[in-house]
Parts: structure tokens; C-alpha cells; sequence
């Protein structure tokens, strides 16, 4: 048997030849050959080549009549992606070797929890047209052990329609395809009120752009309003209070100080009695996933983007786990695997190898017998020392510690600590109670439940564990609380209370949002919004694609979809009922953009650039053409020489300012369906495959 094996990228094809022994070769019982792609290779075609030719104008217009789409009536054909670095090429190449013999190919990709990693090798296949066997090798990592325990156990997938992952990562591509109808209602809706921007409107950014616009609009309209309450200290600063009852009226907080010192004189000094001790303990926090690595670096600066980026490319090199995993514990087997390694990792991140002696699995908490990459964490390959890592990125070695100190926390024992609570004797309404550590263990390591929490969340350690003997009263000042400052940990913190994405599908959203002229800014952390952010933000406003329980569900049916317990159309109707929903919406939400962001400025025109033009007789006709072309304008001797039909060659310099001969004609030409004549440079020499 001859198989030909379809990696995801290049880094990928290096891994499988070294884990398989070659680029090509032989293995178990089949011959092989190892090829890449270079992460996706088709994309959907635009609307309007979706659908028959009567409906092209329909689909091609971003005028609010046109939609909600029919989504029935598109045929969701792909083409190749241009540009810079197209695909064309590449597909063509894999065509060609697909013909050469082959009895099936093996996709090879990442077993992505989205079906992504299967999505992207199905629209490969497709474009070559095959239509022999195809196998499944899904490995957990791309170690040597990985792989080759991914190519003993491979499934036939030949019948694209009922592998799971396909299903599901084609169904997310057309929903979020679909989804840019709610893009053109806001753009359109957005540009009539005098606001030119692309509000671009997804599952997932919608979510996030509302809630940072909601909070800093909160922030905007805090008013500091002071409150006044009688409170108990005793000696060594342990504060008594009462429980503060539900609603928000709390009747012995007063809005004066006036009012608050004649309360207080209704109290005099007391006794602490009823005090208690009970030792408790705590488990160390799970694991984290890449949201939560990407808040815990934010603040030092690192941002969304270079934390997937550079993660990715330790990954590749087996440094660090699977990025894009969905689960939160690892099992049995990835426990007992990395065990040996832990002294290693310990000495590298500078963990004493002695606070590590719960070196059994946790199971339940940590450890279970369900899952397939496991939670993120350390790789198989330990770095000497954290500085070496910097060359995968500037944060590589800070996420390596993180990542590495909160796995071997889970080695360390349980945190210990002594709850002590009491109350006044004469007013036992009044009680204190705070933690005092026994022992720190796991929390001398790492500590990862303080991740999951905004800093006004996080407990202060008591001085002392002492009470008593006895409280004075005194009148305690406070004030509402004033909201915290949208952030990279907040937005995280947020998105992982209601349940919405998984941690990499939160990093990269947040990546391509923050990016250059995109809707928002990330800076150490924080994060506000772009002229174009405050805009997406105002218009998705009581919105169904804003809201996080309608996303969550979202999530949840395209999961139905990949286990074939619900069908791709029914998941394809929620975009048209989102459409219909939200539209109205967008449109009134228009009329709010003016009087909250003011009116907008006149966008200056950007001055037409005059092209020079000569005229002449070519091949017996009269033409115009610019007398310059990219960097070089035309001498009289070459206009002649060109008019005549022959070849001319000249000094010039590439968009990357590389110099270069150039040499060719003048040739009739078109742009974008219109014709005109100009200088047209000779095609470079395709290079031999011999």
C-alpha cells in the first residue's frame, strides 16, 4: 500500500519525516510519502458566485431590502486564496502527486476540537478532486510517540459526510460566512448615519466589543457616592460588620457623616466571644487554558497576538503542548508521561523539586480517564534554561514559566489554613472572619484561582491570627464601588463565566480585533476601544450576535452538528433568525451613534494622482499610455522603441525596494474589466523541476 500523507504546515511535514524516519520511506505495513499544506487552501467564494446568475445582483448588494439571505440557494463553492501567497500552486502540486499511485491519502492535520484541522485537509481534497480512500491519523502531539502511535491507528474517513470533525468545521465556516450579512446591515446602516467604517459583527467579537463598550460606558457615568456605617477593630485590625442584606438598600449605611456619627454613639466597646478554628484545605486551581495564559501575560506586556503566535511555534517544536485544546485536565497516560520530566521542568523554572511530593494522579480534579490533547502544559522537550526560549518570541519564556509553574502545582500538596471567625458579645450581629496560612505548599508554587479573579476579588492575608480581647466601635467611610477597567484578564474572566468559546478561539478573536486599525487597542493589558470599535459596539446593542447566551448556544448546536444529533440546516436557520432579529435593531441603533460619539468628520478626499500620458501609432493604431511605470519614466528613445513594438529594458526597484532589470513590451492590457495599453513586464522564466 502506498499512502500520501497531508500535514497542516511545513513544521508540521519536518516533525512527521523525523518521527516516520523520511521525508518518505516505509512504515508499519504501507509505503509513504509526507506533504504539507500551509494551513488553509480554499476559501468561499463571494456571494454572489454562490448563487445562480438571476441572483447575483441581490447577493452582491449591501442594501437592507436584499437580506436576510436564503441560504438554500447558495451551492457554498470554494476558490483557491490569492494574493501574496496563494494556493493555486501548491494545490497544483498536490494534484500532481496525488496521481502518481497512490492507493489514499491520510489526513494529517491538527485534531482541532473545532473540526478546523480537518476542515482545512477536506477542502484540499476536494479541490484535487480524489476520490479514492482516505484516512484519519489523529495524534495528540507531534512528538515522535505521538505521531507514530497516530499512524498504528488509522480510520477511514473516505465518505466526508459522516466524519464528525468535517461536519462540524464546515458548519462553523458557512455559519460565520453567513454571518457577514450582519456586518453589511451595520456597515450600511452605520455609513447612512454619516459613519464610514466596517463594523464587522461576529459570534464571538460582537460579545466582546459590547461588554469592553458597556463597561467603559459604565466607568463614564460612575458618581462617586459616599456611605457612612458603624464597624468594630479590635487591637490587632481585625474589622466586625454586619451581613449586608439582599437589594440594595442596606438601612445602617447613611449617605452623611452627620447622620453616621449619631449612629455610632448608640454603640460602646465589647467583648469577642464565640471564637472559632477550623483548619481547612484547598486543592491547587486547574489547569489553565490559552485565555487564561494570555491574561496572566498581558499585564507584562505581552500581547494577545504574540502569545498565539509564539505558543504555536513552541508547540511545533514540542516545548510546550497542543494549543488549541479544549480540555482542562490531562489523563492517566499524559500524567505518567511527563512524570519522569518533572525534576527537570522544576530546576528550569526555578520550582524546589521538594514541594512536589503529590506526585499521584488527582483524579476527578485533575486527572481523568476522558479527553484527548489534555490541558495545556510543559511538552516533552525541556528547554536548559528559560532564556533560550526567547527565539520563538519574546514571550516564550514567560509562558513557558507560567505554563510550567501551574502544572507543577498540581504536584504540590493542598494548602492549609486555619478559618477563624467571631463575633461581639454585646451585638453578635457583628462578626469578623478571615483565613490565616498553615502551610502554603501548592501556593509556593504557583497559585491559579488568583488568574480566574479581578484584582478587587482577591483576599488581603490578616496580620494576625489573634481576636479580642475586646472591639471599639468606629465610623467606617465607603463609597460604591466604581467599575474595574476593561482587560485582557477581565474580558477573559468574563467570556469564561458565561461559558462563551474556548480559551484559543478567546485569544485569537482578541488578537484580530486588537490588530492595527481593527476595533480595539491592547496596551500592558488593557484594553480600549477604536473610533471603528466604538461604532461595531453601539450598533450591536441589544442584539441576539452581542449576547453571550445566544453565542453559547451557538457553540453548543455546532457541536450537535460534528455528533450528528442535529442537521446543518437547522444550525444554518439560527444565522437567518439572528438576521431577522438583529437588522431592526441595527437600524435604530444608527440613530444613537451621532448623539453618543458626536457628529462624525467629513473624510477628506484623497487627491487624484495625475498620470502622465504620451500618444503615438502602435501596430496601426493611435494610443495613449503613462509615461511612467513604477519607479522609471519613459525617455523619448524607448516611447519610440516601445511604439515600434519593441523590447526595452531599464533599471527599477521591487515594492521591497530590491533593484532589478526590467524588460518588456508595450501590450493591451485590462483592469478590472477595462482595457487601456501600458508597458507590460515580461513573465519571470519558471524554473526547471528536473
Amino acid at each position: 500500500m502506498r499512502y500520501l500523507i497531508i500535514t497542516e504546515k511545513p513544521s508540521a511535514a519536518k516533525n512527521f519525516a523525523k518521527a516516520l524516519g523520511g521525508q518518505s520511506g516505509h512504515y508499519a505495513d504501507f509505503d509513504y510519502t509526507i506533504t504539507n499544506l500551509r494551513g488553509h487552501v480554499m476559501q468561499f467564494k463571494e456571494p454572489e458566485e454562490m448563487v445562480p446568475a438571476d441572483l447575483t445582483t441581490a447577493y452582491k448588494s449591501w442594501a437592507l431590502k436584499r437580506l436576510p439571505w436564503d441560504l438554500s440557494q447558495m451551492n457554498w463553492s470554494r476558490t483557491y486564496i490569492k494574493g501574496r501567497n496563494g494556493t493555486k500552486a501548491l494545490l497544483d502540486d498536490l494534484r500532481r502527486q496525488a496521481r502518481s499511485g497512490y492507493d489514499a491519502l491520510i489526513i494529517a492535520t491538527d485534531t482541532d476540537p473545532s473540526g478546523e484541522g480537518e476542515l482545512l485537509a477536506w477542502e484540499a481534497i476536494n479541490a484535487i478532486r480524489w476520490s479514492g480512500q482516505v484516512l484519519r491519523a489523529n495524534f495528540l502531539d507531534e512528538s515522535k510517540r505521538g505521531i507514530q502511535a497516530a499512524m498504528n491507528h488509522l480510520r477511514d474517513v473516505s465518505d466526508q459526510w459522516r466524519d464528525g470533525d468535517y461536519v462540524k468545521g464546515e458548519s462553523r465556516s458557512r455559519w460565520d460566512f453567513a454571518s457577514m450579512q450582519l456586518t453589511r446591515i451595520a456597515t450600511t446602516a452605520a455609513k447612512k448615519a454619516g459613519f464610514k467604517v466596517v463594523a464587522r459583527e461576529g459570534r464571538l467579537k460582537s460579545v466582546i466589543v459590547w461588554k469592553v463598550y458597556d463597561q467603559l460606558e459604565a466607568i463614564a457615568s460612575y458618581v462617586k457616592t459616599p456611605f457612612f456605617e458603624v464597624k468594630f477593630k479590635d487591637p490587632a485590625g481585625h474589622i466586625y460588620g454586619r451581613k449586608l442584606p439582599e437589594g440594595d438598600i442596606v438601612p445602617w449605611r447613611y449617605p452623611n457623616k452627620t447622620a453616621g456619627t449619631g449612629d455610632l454613639a448608640n454603640f460602646h466597646e465589647s467583648p469577642v466571644v464565640n471564637e472559632k478554628h477550623e483548619q481547612k484545605t484547598q486543592i491547587p486551581g486547574r489547569l489553565l487554558d490559552l485565555a487564561g495564559l494570555a491574561a496572566v501575560l498581558a499585564p507584562k506586556g505581552f500581547a494577545s497576538k504574540e502569545v498565539l503566535t509564539t505558543y504555536q511555534k513552541m508547540y511545533e517544536a514540542q516545548i510546550v503542548s497542543y494549543p488549541r485544546t479544549e480540555d482542562k485536565n490531562v489523563t492517566p497516560g499524559q500524567f505518567f508521561e511527563l512524570l519522569p520530566l518533572i525534576d527537570q521542568i522544576a530546576a528550569v523554572v526555578g520550582v524546589d523539586r521538594h514541594l512536589l511530593t503529590h506526585r499521584e494522579p488527582r483524579f476527578g480534579s485533575h486527572v481523568r480517564n476522558e479527553g484527548s490533547h489534555g490541558a495545556n502544559r510543559p511538552g516533552s522537550k525541556i528547554p536548559a534554561t528559560l532564556g533560550e526560549l526567547s527565539k520563538y518570541g519574546k514571550s516564550g519564556p514567560a509562558i513557558y514559566e507560567t505554563l510550567a509553574k501551574n502544572y507543577l502545582a498540581t504536584l504540590a500538596e493542598n494548602y492549609i489554613y486555619d478559618h477563624v471567625t467571631a463575633n461581639l458579645a454585646d451585638y453578635p450581629e457583628f462578626v469578623t472572619m478571615f483565613n490565616v496560612p498553615v502551610a502554603l505548599n501548592y501556593k509556593a508554587v504557583y497559585d491559579t484561582y488568583a488568574t480566574y479573579q479581578t484584582d478587587d476579588e482577591q483576599e488581603s492575608s490578616p496580620t494576625s491570627k489573634e481576636v479580642g480581647p475586646t472591639a471599639q466601635p468606629y465610623l467606617a467611610e465607603g463609597a460604591n464601588k466604581k467599575p474595574t477597567h476593561p482587560s485582557t484578564k477581565w474580558i477573559m474572566a468574563f467570556l469564561e463565566k458565561h461559558n462563551v468559546g474556548t480559551g484559543a478561539t478567546r485569544v485569537s478573536t482578541l488578537s484580530e480585533m486588537t490588530r492595527p486599525g481593527s476595533m480595539m487597542k491592547e496596551a500592558r493589558g488593557r484594553l480600549t476601544l477604536t473610533d471603528t470599535g466604538y461604532v461595531s459596539a453601539i450598533m450591536v446593542a441589544d442584539t441576539w450576535i452581542a449576547s453571550p447566551k445566544i453565542t453559547k448556544r451557538l457553540f453548543d448546536m455546532m457541536h450537535a452538528v460534528g455528533e450528528f444529533k442535529m442537521p446543518m440546516t437547522e444550525l444554518l436557520d439560527s444565522v437567518t433568525k439572528v438576521v431577522e432579529h438583529d437588522m431592526p435593531i441595527m437600524v435604530a441603533n444608527a440613530d444613537k451613534l451621532a448623539p453618543k460619539l458626536g457628529t462624525p468628520k467629513p473624510v477628506a478626499a484623497k487627491p487624484r494622482k495625475v498620470v502622465e500620458k504620451v500618444t503615438g501609432v502602435w501596430q496601426g493604431q493611435e494610443v495613449a499610455f503613462a509615461k511612467t511605470w513604477s519607479d522609471h519614466t519613459f525617455t523619448d528613445e524607448e516611447i519610440a522603441r516601445l511604439l515600434r513594438g519593441e523590447e526595452i529594458s531599464f533599471a527599477s526597484k521591487s515594492k521591497r525596494g530590491k533593484s532589478y532589470t526590467a524588460t518588456g513590451k508595450l501590450a493591451k492590457q485590462t483592469f478590472k474589466g477595462a482595457t487601456f495599453y501600458g508597458f507590460k513586464l515580461n513573465p519571470k522564466p519558471r524554473k526547471s523541476s528536473k
